[in-house]
């Protein structure tokens, strides 16, 4: 054998390729260390609060005279049972707040993905649009929250016809009250709309502050799903004669599944554990005005946890099966 055919076969030789990781394992190794600090903080400082805490909803405090000691007692889920049993008020706190929970968390995603799409279109001003509907957002927290939140607020001291500037009005259904049941039953006579409905829209007119003030993150996660919809889809779309609804079920609608699901999870977290939570108030005022009774506050605590990861899970289960996730091969 020459030593040119020595050569070629040498060459011949398929070389070992050095394993390089893919795009998808760099990017996913990127978000496990930026994640990292928190994972540290919630192993080392946030689980042993959480188990300190459900070993406090399995005890009662036992005080010691002497001092500002205490021992806990052993007692089992007897928290539980009182508080789901015993109590007079928890029980029925906690299923008004569930069934509000129905109310908001639909009219809130419906209201913030109807304001992204208008504000999703080419107009003069839709950066300065997009800011004024994102304002209540920022006056929803710090001195404004808690001035609002107040029971003797300095709003509620200026509508206050007694105190303040009187309009001559009647104050018989509220300031707070847009429009009456009647007037839209009224104006849905002629539609066959029943009057479950028509409460329902009474009740999403007459809280149209308290929505626009919790929907202006879910319009900036809405609007960033809109944006990364290519252009060249809606182009393709008005070649082939699409209407402009027929655009919106087949194609935005389908796209923008996934920050559906996002939004649906981060919306039901929000009510549940918001501070005018009818449930979180309820609980905070058993810990702070009924002496003896931390523990069980901690119980009620422990159910209402349960129960809001209970319809976090259920929401995820349930849009998971319909959520379109678009290949990018």
């Amino acid at each position: 054998m020459n030593k040119e055919a020595e050569m070629k076969l040498v060459s011949d030789v398929p070389k070992k390729r050095r394993k390089t990781a893919s795009l998808d394992k760099k990017t996913a190794r990127g978000g496990y260390l930026f994640t990292l600090p928190f994972i540290i903080g919630f192993i080392v400082i946030y689980i042993p609060v959480v188990f300190e805490s459900f070993l406090y909803s399995l005890t009662t405090i036992e005080r010691i005279t002497s001092g500002d000691t205490y021992q806990l007692l052993w007692v089992g889920l007897a928290n539980y049972q009182e508080a789901l049993f015993q109590d007079p008020s928890y029980v029925q706190i906690l299923t008004s707040g569930l069934l509000q929970l129905l109310f908001d968390v639909p009219a809130i995603l419906v209201f913030s993905l109807f304001m992204a799409v208008l504000l999703n279109q080419k107009m003069v001003g839709r950066a300065a649009f997009r800011a004024i509907f994102f304002v209540p957002v920022i006056l929803s927290t710090g001195l404004i929250s808690t001035i609002d939140s107040g029971n003797q607020s300095l709003l509620n001291y200026m509508t206050d016809t007694s105190t303040g500037i009187s309009t001559g009005a009647s104050n018989q259904t509220g300031v707070t009250e847009i429009v009456n049941a009647m007037d839209i039953k009224y104006l849905f006579s002629n539609m066959k709309i029943g009057s479950g409905i028509a409460d329902y829209v009474v009740d999403v007119i007459n809280h149209i502050y308290d929505i626009v003030n919790r929907s202006g993150v879910q319009m900036l996660i809405f609007l960033a799903g809109l944006q990364s919809i290519s252009p060249a889809i809606y182009e393709s779309c008005n070649v082939e004669g699409a209407s402009s609804w027929e655009t919106f079920w087949k194609i935005t609608f389908p796209m923008i599944s996934p920050m559906i699901l996002v939004n649906l999870i981060y919306t039901i977290i929000d009510a549940l554990t918001s501070s005018g939570n009818s449930v979180m108030s309820y609980i905070n005022s058993v810990y702070s005005t009924q002496s003896g009774q931390e523990n069980l506050s901690v119980a009620m605590a422990w159910i209402y946890f349960a129960i809001v990861i209970f319809f976090v899970a259920l929401a995820a289960a349930l849009m998971s099966a319909f959520v379109f996730y678009q290949r990018r091969d």
